[in-house]
């Protein structure tokens, strides 16, 4: 499945926040296939770099399940004191259907609503652009 060979490393993930957001990593985790990486324990932790030059969170990244076209990312930061990411790809005739649930909660508990349209639109930001990398019939 080409989009979840393309989006299963932080780099892939990258290719996805840009121009917006990046994601820095230690030398060699970049391209590290999230199926190869230790699974419920922190992996490293990220600046989360806004338009990729000013950083504003660190995360944790962690990820308790990585499958063949998914994962399930529990993560913190310090902005966030849980970060639940599920994404699934799922197969289709037509190519593939990319699925992204997403649950956090901040620190500051009113943040969230601050936090819940930016987060809605970077999602919508990243799904915007694996469109323009793969069309409508990503596979």
């Amino acid at each position: 499945m080409e989009v979840w060979h393309r989006v299963n490393t932080l780099a892939g993930v990258n290719t996805e926040l840009m121009p917006l957001l990046k994601m820095t990593a230690p030398n060699g985790k970049e391209r590290l296939p999230f199926t190869q990486v230790p699974l419920q324990q922190p992996l490293f932790a990220s600046w989360l770099l806004l338009f990729g030059i000013f950083p504003f969170d660190r995360h944790q990244l962690q990820f308790d399940q990585v499958w063949e076209g998914g994962f399930r990312e529990n993560s913190k930061s310090l902005v966030h004191r849980a970060w639940r990411h599920d994404r699934t790809i799922v197969s289709t005739d037509a190519g593939c259907t990319l699925i992204d649930s997403l649950q956090f909660e901040p620190r500051i508990p009113l943040f969230g609503y601050i936090l819940l349209p930016t987060v809605r639109y970077v999602f919508r930001h990243r799904h915007r652009r694996l469109l323009q990398l793969f069309g409508a019939l990503g596979k």
